[in-house]
């Protein structure tokens, strides 16, 4: 494996629950089983040198508000402690229950040893199948305060599969800027298409300097060097999975791909 260089990146690899208790899609006992899976994908990406990993809700269906069933929390507590337990003090473990429940992973990373949360809709208004997505940033950020949250990282999505403003004048650079008004530590951002990908870097560079733009995904071993040339890391989820998107990571696909991640911070 090629040894990482100066211009660092940040690589997370996403770990996919299925569908956790408190939700209609649930099955019977299978909860053991979503836990022992999410740990043997937060090994692989440790042994694959991943930077660490996003634990993301998926749960079919979803309220589309700032809130989750207790169950469903306690369910993500026991999956972050059973990861935590398991992978080095140094990577990073985040969490993002979908849709849009900030507040409830903010509680959860505070309270089981996460580092960050990924939020769908921060600011902003976005449309999904479920509904209309609305931020809540007063919400979100008087609630971060009060449980001492501040040391959870916060990063935003501002374009991607989960955000696509309703608001024709918020672009990427004016979500990034609202984003980071509010508190967010970075951004994150992906397209299908590449070129789309770069040029909504470029705007949020371009008005937010400074800030650290992540890629929400869209990303594989055969364009990750182009895009991260540009961007400050990537959120990496079905090409580290052979059995495809929420299966369990490989490690050797990991390490491949963070290989080609190497070559990018020694150009």
């Amino acid at each position: 494996m090629a040894t990482r260089g100066p211009r660092k990146k940040t690589i997370i690899g996403l770990i996919h629950l299925e569908p956790l208790p408190g939700t209609p899609y649930y099955a019977s006992e299978a909860l053991p089983d979503i836990v022992a899976k999410a740990v043997r994908s937060a090994r692989a990406l440790v042994a694959g040198g991943a930077d660490g990993c996003l634990v993301q809700t998926v749960d079919r269906v979803y309220p589309t508000g700032d809130d989750a069933d207790p169950a469903r929390i306690a369910a993500m507590s026991r999956v972050l402690l059973a990861i935590r337990q398991e992978v080095p003090a140094e990577f990073r473990v985040g969490v993002q229950m979908m849709i849009n429940a900030v507040r409830p992973s903010l509680a959860v990373a505070a309270v089981c040893g996460g580092d960050f949360v990924r939020a769908s809709c921060l600011v902003g208004v976005t449309a999904s199948p479920f509904g209309l997505v609305e931020g809540a940033p007063w919400e979100v950020v008087r609630y971060r305060h009060a449980i001492h949250a501040g040391g959870i990282e916060l990063d935003a999505e501002i374009g991607s599969m989960h955000f696509r403003p309703l608001d024709d004048r918020m672009g990427p650079a004016e979500a990034a800027r609202a984003a980071k008004l509010v508190g967010a530590d970075s951004v994150a951002l992906s397209s299908p298409d590449d070129d789309r990908t770069l040029s909504m870097i470029d705007e949020v560079r371009a008005v937010v300097p400074g800030m650290p733009v992540m890629l929400a995904g869209n990303t594989h071993h055969g364009n990750a060097a182009r895009l991260l040339a540009r961007a400050d890391g990537a959120y990496v989820g079905s090409c580290l999975e052979p059995d495809g998107w929420g299966g369990v990571a490989d490690a050797d696909r990991t390490r491949s791909y963070m290989d080609v991640v190497a070559r990018v911070e020694q150009s």
